[in-house]
């Protein structure tokens, strides 16, 4: 019972610090070359992601005033 409150409380920890630093752990992991292409083909085959993320970066309207 001990060792099973004690697995619990351990695992709780560990994911309350990599939810506190979720970012810069992101920034770190993404600085890798092949894992952020990997990460971004991968978000690519989401469709609707990729339905929302596509006709913003290829927006052909101009910002001029």
């Amino acid at each position: 019972m001990m060792r099973t409150v004690l697995a619990v409380l351990v695992m709780f920890s560990a994911v309350w610090m990599v939810y506190r630093r979720r970012y810069k752990l992101l920034n770190t992991i993404l600085a890798v070359g092949m894992i952020r292409r990997l990460a971004i083909s991968a978000s690519m085959n989401i469709p609707s992601f990729r339905e929302k993320l596509l006709p913003e970066l290829f927006n052909t309207k101009s910002h001029t005033n």
